[in-house]
């Protein structure tokens, strides 16, 4: 008879205590209580204050039009945002992701010239999603630093993307295209169908990882990748995924850049990646993952817009927006490293 404790027996199950526990912390972590909580309780506060500062300080700031072109300004980094902090979740880091968005915008351009936008559409997405299981394959079955992986993956789709198009740009005229730039009018300001995407993927992604049991393990392998291994998680399945998921989320992205700026443009977006994490550390989301979630990420790319939109407007040099997001980052960062020291001890 083989022991419990013997190689060749099967990997225990999860144990119903243990997905109790992960359940709560993915619940306070992802879920609507999340905006009560401590990790989200910051950056809201810190969005508001900017509000009602640059709201003081400016005329112009709390219009209507203002607030709903603050949401436009967002809404692409904001959907790009939303894969990087699933790939966060799980200890892990991005630095490919716009590139991954840019070669899908370029591919959906050059084929949306003769062809049909829909089919075009749909290779791009198909695109960004085998660009997001290439990276997550070489994390995930041969155990490669996500840093220098998708470091390098930047390097290669970026000039891949060059290479493709010539170094050329497209323009966008199909109206499937640039569909999300539009939108029904709502007290004379027009609410675009970008930003409503943007919230319901907030919302499903929220749900996801508060309420299912794919998103306790993403929190799991995130928060000791060891200790869910040995509680029967399927680290490998689950990163593989993540970052397929992921793919398909910069896919959207793409559609929103072409809904923004009606160019495929192989040189746009350079610093989109960049952006995106700023959105999701800012937002609280541990960069040592196992805590945070896309509610934070929405905020903390908000944040960002409302530092561009209420600097310009007060006439302040945009170098220091770069400065104040910088210190936020910081700020941020500095937060979670002593929480989670304390939560060591």
């Amino acid at each position: 008879m083989t022991s419990p404790s013997s190689p060749s027996a099967a990997p225990p199950s999860v144990p119903q205590a243990r997905v109790d526990e992960l359940q709560q912390d993915a619940g306070r972590s992802g879920g609507v209580r999340q905006l009560l909580s401590g990790q989200v309780a910051g950056p809201l506060a810190a969005l508001i204050l900017a509000v009602v500062v640059f709201g003081l300080t400016t005329d112009t700031f709390f219009k209507a039009d203002n607030f709903a072109l603050i949401l436009q300004q967002s809404v692409v980094v904001g959907t790009v945002a939303i894969g990087q902090t699933l790939i966060i979740l799980t200890a892990g880091i991005d630095l490919a992701n716009g590139a991954i968005m840019v070669m899908g915008a370029v591919v959906v351009g050059k084929f949306a010239l003769d062809g049909n936008p829909l089919v075009a559409l749909i290779l791009g997405a198909v695109v960004c999603i085998a660009l997001g299981l290439i990276n997550g394959t070489l994390v995930s079955v041969f155990s490669l630093p996500p840093f220098i992986i998708t470091l390098g993956m930047l390097s290669v789709v970026t000039a891949a993307a060059r290479l493709y198009t010539g170094s050329q740009s497209y323009p966008i005229d199909a109206p499937l295209l640039t569909v999300l730039n539009e939108g029904p009018q709502i007290g004379g300001t027009t609410i675009t169908y970008g930003v409503m995407l943007w919230i319901v993927m907030t919302l499903v992604i929220t749900y996801v990882l508060s309420q299912t049991s794919w998103g306790v393990k993403v929190y799991a392998v995130g928060d000791n990748p060891v200790s869910a291994r040995l509680a029967g998680v399927k680290t490998r399945r689950v990163l593989l995924f993540v970052y397929a998921i992921a793919g398909l989320i910069y896919a959207f992205g793409t559609w929103q850049a072409l809904g923004r700026t009606p160019t495929a443009d192989p040189s746009s977006y350079a610093t989109l990646n960049l952006d995106s994490i700023t959105a999701v550390v800012i937002g609280g989301t541990s960069l040592f993952g196992g805590r945070g979630g896309v509610i934070g990420t929405f905020i903390g790319a908000l944040i960002v817009s409302v530092l561009a939109n209420g600097l310009t407007q007060a006439g302040i040099d945009s170098l220091y927006q770069q400065v104040a997001t910088g210190l936020l980052i910081v700020i941020a960062v500095g937060v979670d490293h002593v929480v989670r020291r304390r939560q060591v001890r």
